[in-house]
């Protein structure tokens, strides 16, 4: 195991608290969408969690599959795996029974020229899932693309306040918090709806593009010049914990950390670590795309990983040649044409 390996194995441990949780929680788990970005990092905590609490608990990863490394590597680390269309009405009524369901199926970047397809996985998907496993317990996977923009200074929308979507994406995805409700009321399925908003790991998220731009000199566009970021580990460990939080009415939560970060300071200290001058373009507009996650630190306390060390990792992981993938996250963008 090489150096970045370890580094990333050390970075994604189970941390107590949810070892405690995986212990007291009755029930299998099902991650829907389990081969995403988050997926796999997300799987392998709950069952390292699961084995350091010593007890019997399914971690099944759902998802078609399309690269089948990440399928071998999922199942030679304990867990299971079936690969199936979630939009395929047989193949998810084939799909084995657990009382935990995590749901991270949704479809964002490519939504401009396929909308129908966007709020057929956004909005229509999730009524067919809830029917599916409607005496289950559900986290449902949102994002902060659900409000509107806010003042920089309002320090963040919290869950109590209006939704605004700019944009297809973030109205279907709206539409796939509506339906969830719906039939949570209907069938009286205890359910949580995860408004992330955003996740950084190694191999991809805004610090990532932020570091690989000034490495190369490219320009760093400061329109949206704010944003909200969490570690995914610890993103992933509130995921997992919020199952002991779900409820009728459905639960609302923001997740994310808790600065407002500006975008120049982080080009400015990657800037100091890999010794190149930050270009910047465009003004910074007054508004961003904010989350309040208070009500998350008070469930589940800070994040463990500061944004300091973020900046520290992908500076390491970047200069160590560590994989990274090629999604960006499009946190520029303004109109919602993803």
């Amino acid at each position: 195991m090489n150096d970045l390996q370890l580094l990333e194995q050390e970075y994604l441990k189970p941390s107590p608290a949810l070892i405690a949780d995986m212990y007291d929680l009755e029930g299998d788990i099902i991650l829907l969408g389990v081969g995403g970005k988050m997926g796999p990092s997300m799987a392998r905590l709950a069952k390292q969690a699961v084995d350091l609490a010593g007890v019997k608990k399914r971690i099944i990863g759902v998802s078609r599959f399309s690269d089948p490394q990440t399928r071998t590597e999922l199942e030679a680390d304990g867990i299971e795996t079936y690969a199936a269309d979630l939009l395929n009405e047989k193949q998810l009524a084939e799909l084995p029974e657990a009382l935990n369901i995590l749901y991270l199926a949704g479809h964002k970047f490519g939504t401009t020229g396929k909308e129908a397809f966007t709020w057929a996985m956004n909005a229509y998907l999730p009524g067919r899932v809830a029917e599916r496993y409607k005496n289950s317990r559900i986290v449902a996977f949102s994002t902060g693309n659900v409000y509107p923009f806010s003042p920089v200074s309002s320090g963040g929308l919290s869950e109590d306040q209006p939704t605004g979507p700019v944009g297809e994406y973030g109205q279907s995805c709206l539409g796939r918090e509506r339906i969830f409700q719906y039939f949570s009321d209907k069938y009286q399925i205890p359910l949580l709806i995860y408004r992330l908003n955003y996740a950084i790991d190694f191999r991809y998220g805004i610090l990532l593009e932020v570091a690989k731009a000034v490495k190369e000199q490219r320009p760093i566009d400061l329109t949206t010049g704010n944003v909200n970021v969490i570690w995914q580990g610890d993103a992933n460990e509130i995921a997992l914990r919020a199952l002991k939080h779900c409820s009728v009415p459905a639960k609302i939560l923001n997740v994310t950390g808790p600065e407002t970060v500006s975008i120049q300071w982080l080009a400015e200290q990657f800037g100091w670590l890999l010794g190149k001058e930050p270009i910047f373009m465009n003004e910074v507009q007054p508004t961003a795309l904010l989350s309040n996650a208070s009500e998350a630190h008070r469930l589940f306390g800070y994040p463990r990983v500061t944004l300091r060390q973020m900046i520290d990792l992908t500076v390491t992981w970047l200069q160590g040649g560590g994989k990274i993938y090629n999604k960006p996250t499009h946190f520029q963008e303004r109109t919602g044409k993803f």
